[in-house]
């Protein structure tokens, strides 16, 4: 969420707290309808004060305008939703959660001792950092530990020549050993 939208979010607050418990005072007869009008009017009497609530009810149209009309989040939305979206002068470019999958496939399937395997993407919300999550069946035999560190460097290069993407975590499960 962007710098903007975290203001608009304040000040509306701000606005409806402050109307809730005005409301609140005259529903409960605490303070009288005519002592806030006194208030108000003499507060707009006050040419500074008047020039600042003016500017503060200026902004709050243009941003509730903004909030109905505009989709705020729809570049966020269509990155979690689909992929990546990557962006330049020339244009824009999506990478979408399967292609990146099938890219991690192709480099698991790459190597001999691993019978099959499934894999799962995370975008890291905010940038463009993935978490590779990666199940694995290897043949009997496998060195666990030292396949599961090339996979996980090759894993790493392979997505950042591809995609210019840089892989966060390649984390590895183990579901099974199969006899060859």
């Amino acid at each position: 969420m962007g710098i903007i939208n975290k203001i608009s979010i304040i000040i509306f607050s701000v606005l409806i707290l402050i109307t809730s418990i005005i409301g609140c005072l005259i529903i409960f007869g605490w303070i009288s309808i005519a002592t806030l009008a006194t208030f108000l009017a003499a507060l707009i009497a006050t040419p500074s004060a008047a020039g600042t609530i003016l500017i503060i009810f200026a902004v709050c149209i243009i941003l509730s305008i903004r909030g109905i009309f505009f989709d705020i989040d729809k570049k966020d939305k269509m990155r979690v939703k689909d992929g990546i979206l990557l962006q330049n002068s020339d244009g824009k470019l999506l990478i979408t959660k399967e292609t990146l999958e099938n890219l991690v496939n192709n480099v698991i399937k790459g190597f001999e001792n691993v019978e099959k395997s499934t894999n799962r993407i995370v975008l890291e919300e905010g940038t463009n950092n993935l978490i590779i999550n990666a199940v694995l069946t290897v043949k009997q035999g496998a060195v666990i530990k030292e396949l599961s560190n090339n996979l996980q460097q090759r894993v790493k290069e392979t997505v950042k020549i591809s995609s210019d993407l840089d892989v966060k975590e390649v984390n590895i499960s183990i579901k099974n050993i199969e006899n060859n």
